[in-house]
């Protein structure tokens, strides 16, 4: 079983929402209509241990804003090296159905389908969530829940659980930032890190993934995200 979920965590150790998010975590912003999106997100892992080895991913993500709080997306998952790639296609949507400005809160729910078309381990799966957030001057904590199908986070197997996030605004430029998703699976890290715009349409990511098991023996890696809003 231990080689099992290796093998699976090596293949799909990526980002699972396409979705405007902290890290990995989807945020309560949604795209105004007719807003685009599009980033590229990096992970990678110089050395080789014991619970992962060394490799690169790289996963191209557009979002588009729809209208009426809703936005849609697609991220193109598998591109791993070293290995064969297993090329997923993630379209997506995300609702903000309600939103308190003076209260500072905001509830979203969404749902991702994944569709392997390439080194198939599995036909089609779903990631869904529900959360909320509480923004406190400059400081928003964001809190909620995802069930994900059988083979998505784990092989042949339901997973479900939280995901939480953390967003302190220092300036213009840097926002200091943390986001979790709980589990022993391909998804569960903690990702901490900051956000660096060097211009408004233009935002950085840089973290670090923190994995929920066997991090002392070396499940962790660098996560950079560049995105660009149109």
């Amino acid at each position: 079983m231990k080689i099992k979920f290796l093998i699976f965590i090596t293949l799909f150790i990526i980002p699972v929402s396409a979705q405007q998010t902290i890290f990995n975590v989807p945020t309560t912003d949604v795209m105004d209509k007719g807003k685009v999106y599009v980033e590229l997100d990096a992970s990678f892992k110089p050395n080789s241990q014991t619970a992962l080895q060394k490799f690169s991913s790289f996963v191209p993500r557009l979002v588009v804003g729809a209208g009426k709080n809703v936005e849609v997306g697609l991220n193109v998952l598998g591109n791993i090296q070293p290995g064969a790639d297993s090329i997923t296609l993630v379209p997506n949507v995300k609702w903000k159905f309600y939103q308190n400005e003076k209260k500072g809160l905001a509830f979203i729910g969404g749902t991702n389908v994944f569709l392997p078309v390439r080194n198939r381990a599995y036909n089609i799966g779903s990631y869904s969530y529900l959360a909320a957030s509480k923004t406190i001057k400059k400081t928003r904590l964001t809190a909620g829940g995802y069930v994900a199908s059988k083979n998505v986070f784990a092989p042949n197997a339901v997973r479900s659980g939280g995901q939480f996030g953390f967003e302190q605004t220092v300036n213009d430029k840097f926002t200091v930032a943390a986001d979790w998703i709980t589990g022993k699976h391909a998804s569960g890290y903690f990702t901490p890190g900051v956000f660096y715009k060097p211009t408004p349409k233009v935002t950085t990511y840089w973290g670090y993934s923190i994995g929920n098991t066997n991090a002392s023996k070396g499940n962790h890696y660098f996560l950079f995200e560049f995105g660009y809003s149109f």
